[in-house]
């Protein structure tokens, strides 16, 4: 027997438990689906099982897309004011990290439950373990879906899958499938914040320092973050690594400041004036961890008092620190990506209702679309607000 619903929901994630919740509210009959065991994985174990929920800087310029202006509609109407509302009226404690970062006190799983609870309320059904095949568009409107608990016929069909990112938790091509399905264009995907790797001569060096921190600014173009960089077993990792990687090409390089605000050449020819007598490591490490100022001495040959250094010595050194010039092999992939970059093409959307042009009833919301946030609570912002809207609409 056919199920009829008003808005079938594909994805039981942030983006789409938003829509089910706000579409609910409406008085639509919303059922959403989702092959998982537990709903929204991905805000389990996001912020280190804290989730980061939103960011208090959210903006449209924190985003990559195919038209930065996009996705402006969406958060004008739900802003990151909106969802900290709704944190606040379910009690959830939370914090701000740094840069605006807002973080729950104790769990993740306190927005689960949140989201859960406010689509019980809003009387819209979530049905996990099931797997969607088939979907057809109808020939009076609407949309008949195969799934694995039988066929639904809807209103309104959203796509709120998600990207690549992380398969572990269940990341498939299923929403990307949907849209070229329905003659829509999918942008280039790619993993975004993601850790850099290296080829072996640069890695031996990155597992020596395996472990170790540092506040850095990394930048390519006219690009760049300053944030922590993170050295591991296997390349260069931490926040500042992870934005730089949505904007970096394979074949590239990134230009890495591990002194940013200080002028290392300049400062180590007046300690040379000021103090001969004193090491070379003792100074730079002042400024670097030592373990770090000890390497990149290593490297470049350089030892002793700052008596014995040269001019071309404080100049290398300097460049070292300052401008180091290093040059990917690739990325750890989706496997460790926190984001995919790309997705379904904006310019077949609607920026008020997130619904395809030329498709109506159709949506398309959160990841799977061609807008992509920074690090720090952006993407989970951009699914609460293409989640509404969608919500608002469908």
């Amino acid at each position: 027997m056919t199920e009829q619903v008003d808005v079938l929901i594909v994805g039981g994630g942030a983006a789409g438990l938003m829509c089910g919740r706000v579409a609910g509210a409406r008085g639509r009959r919303v059922l959403i689906l989702d092959h998982a065991k537990k709903p929204a994985e991905k805000i389990r174990i996001s912020g280190g099982g804290r989730c980061n929920f939103t960011n208090i800087h959210s903006a449209p310029t924190a985003f990559l897309s195919g038209n930065r202006h996009f996705c402006k509609s969406a958060f004008s109407r739900y802003t990151q004011d909106d969802f900290i509302d709704l944190v606040k009226q379910h009690g959830i404690a939370f914090h701000e990290k740094k840069l605006g970062q807002l973080f729950c006190d104790d769990s993740a799983q306190q927005i689960i439950d949140m989201l859960l609870a406010e689509c019980a309320g809003a009387g819209a059904e979530l049905r996990l373990q099931t797997a969607v095949g088939d979907i057809a568009a109808l020939p009076d409107g609407g949309y008949r879906v195969e799934a694995s608990c039988g066929v639904v016929e809807c209103a309104s069909l959203v796509i709120a899958t998600g990207g690549l990112s992380i398969p572990k938790i269940g990341a498939t091509r299923f929403g990307y499938d949907v849209a070229r399905q329905f003659g829509l264009e999918v942008t280039e995907l790619r993993p975004a914040l993601v850790p850099l790797t290296f080829q072996a001569n640069f890695l031996e060096r990155c597992k020596a320092l395996s472990g170790l921190s540092v506040d850095a600014e990394v930048r390519h173009g006219k690009t760049s973050f300053r944030e922590g960089l993170l050295f591991t077993h296997r390349g260069l990792s931490g926040p500042s690594v992870l934005q730089i990687s949505s904007y970096w090409d394979e074949g590239e390089g990134v230009a890495i400041d591990l002194a940013p605000g200080t002028d290392v050449a300049a400062m180590l020819a007046g300690a040379r004036a000021a103090s001969p007598k004193r090491e070379v490591l003792t100074e730079l490490a002042a400024h670097l961890p030592k373990r770090l100022a000890a390497d990149i001495l290593d490297e470049l040959g350089i030892g002793g008092r700052l008596a014995e250094l040269s001019k071309k010595g404080i100049a290398a050194t300097g460049e070292r620190v300052n401008r180091w010039q290093v040059r990917p092999s690739g990325t750890e992939g989706y496997r460790t990506a926190e984001v995919t970059l790309g997705g379904v093409d904006v310019s077949g959307l609607s920026a008020q209702t997130m619904e395809a042009k030329g498709r109506p009833g159709l949506y398309f919301i959160g990841e799977v679309v061609d807008v992509t946030g920074h690090l720090g609570g952006y993407n989970f912002q951009w699914a609460w607000s293409s989640g509404f809207v969608a919500g608002e609409a469908a």
